[in-house]
C-alpha cells in the first residue's frame, strides 16, 4: 500500500474557506482520478503551530507506486495548475509519499 501525504499548513483567517474547498473539491478530484481508494484528512493539534496558522494533512492510498506513479505522471500538474489563486501565499504545502510495511 502506497500512502500520498499532503501536508498543508494555513493561514487563520482562510481556513475555513480553504478547509471547505480541499474537502468539496480537491479531495474528490484526486479521488476521481482514479489511482486512489480511500483517504483521511487530520488536522495536527501538538506541536501548534505559532503566528497565526493551522496545519492539515490528507493521506490518500493507492495499491501500488505504478498507481502513484501514472497519477504524478498524468494528472498531477493539471490539478496543481488549477490550484485558486487566492490560496496562493496563504498556504504552504509539502508532499511525501510513504509505503505501508
Amino acid at each position: 500500500m502506497i500512502i500520498y501525504i499532503i501536508t498543508t499548513t494555513v493561514k487563520n483567517e482562510f481556513e475555513q474557506e480553504w478547509l471547505q474547498w480541499v474537502k468539496g473539491k480537491r479531495i474528490p478530484e484526486i479521488l476521481n482520478t482514479g489511482y486512489f481508494k480511500n483517504y483521511r484528512i487530520y488536522k495536527i493539534k501538538i506541536p501548534t503551530n505559532l503566528g497565526g496558522e493551522v496545519t492539515y494533512v490528507v493521506q490518500y492510498e493507492c495499491e501500488s507506486m505504478d498507481s502513484y506513479t501514472a497519477y504524478a505522471e498524468k494528472d498531477f500538474r493539471k490539478l496543481h495548475a488549477e490550484y485558486p489563486p487566492k490560496f496562493i501565499g496563504k498556504v504552504t504545502t509539502s508532499r511525501t509519499v510513504m509505503e505501508s510495511i
